[in-house]
């Protein structure tokens, strides 16, 4: 299981997770785990600085580019800019000839490159679509870049299919399905497909 926000807490039994890997520590990302968790969990140092005085039992440090097999699935993270006090990391993810890159919150991916490099799925951040989230704290940015901005990454870097997830309001309370249309028509005209996330998505690699 990738992040286990607030919505979590008290709820993770129902699913019975064997492993948590978290990519910061935002409310809607970490603090499902406020109370403690069922299984291990693996985050970054900095992410583990944010979260010490949770009643975490079992804690992994991941280390930022380098490779960490968990249940025989093999995680990289890379760092992504999004928040000053929460630094983030996306997650290439592979399994034998599978390999996505997961990355809910961000602005854009350091080493993106190398983050993309013969990726099949880009799984990425739904909060806006065309309007930019970004803004400047002293000379760092923080925020969310837009879908738009997201799949020219894919298109640029190769990587043929996008699903978008976390997503904000203005996906959340498009009941017309103009947005998902629009957001399928950016994606055609860079080439890729592109789905949005939904409760229960599964997918087949």
């Amino acid at each position: 299981m990738i992040d286990a926000g607030l919505d979590w807490l008290g709820k993770l039994k129902r699913v019975s997770p064997n492993v948590i890997v978290l990519t910061h520590a935002h409310p809607d990302h970490a603090w499902g785990l406020k109370r403690g968790a069922p299984c291990p969990v693996y985050a970054t140092e900095k992410t583990w600085q944010e979260l010490r005085h949770y009643p975490i039992n079992k804690r992994h440090v991941i280390k930022e580019r380098t490779t960490t097999k968990i249940c025989g699935i093999t995680f990289e993270a890379f760092p992504v800019e999004h928040s000053i006090l929460s630094p983030a990391v996306g997650y290439r993810v592979s399994a034998g000839r599978a390999c996505i890159f997961y990355a809910p919150d961000l602005i854009f991916i350091h080493e993106r490159s190398a983050a993309l490099k013969d990726v099949q799925i880009y799984i990425g951040d739904g909060a806006t679509v065309t309007r930019s989230f970004i803004r400047k704290r002293g000379r760092a940015l923080i925020g969310h870049s837009p879908v738009r901005t997201q799949l020219t990454w894919c298109q640029k870097e190769g990587v043929p299919r996008a699903i978008i997830t976390h997503c904000g309001s203005e996906i959340v309370a498009d009941r017309k399905r103009d947005i998902s249309a629009k957001i399928c028509a950016m994606a055609a005209e860079r080439g890729v497909d592109v789905d949005l996330a939904y409760d229960g998505m599964k997918v087949r690699l």
